[in-house]
């Protein structure tokens, strides 16, 4: 299922946006699986904590996805 995020400000850090989409339950299970390598930012696997999730990026998490919007 392909969902789609509405962002402002120009991008939104990838754990905020785990925990926004109710991917994860906390900060720290986001930081852990992003670590895990269980997270893909537009098709690749990114162990950047802080990366920062521009619109147009697609972010994948156990199956499910997400296109970010402006």
């Amino acid at each position: 299922m392909v969902e789609t995020y509405k962002i402002t400000g120009g991008y939104i850090p990838l754990i905020q946006l785990l925990k926004a989409l109710n991917w994860v339950e906390h900060g720290g299970e986001a930081q852990a699986v992003v670590v895990a390598g269980l997270v893909k930012h537009n098709g690749q696997v990114d162990y950047r904590k802080r990366l920062k999730v521009r619109p147009g990026d697609v972010v994948e998490f156990q199956g499910k996805s997400v296109t970010l919007t402006e």
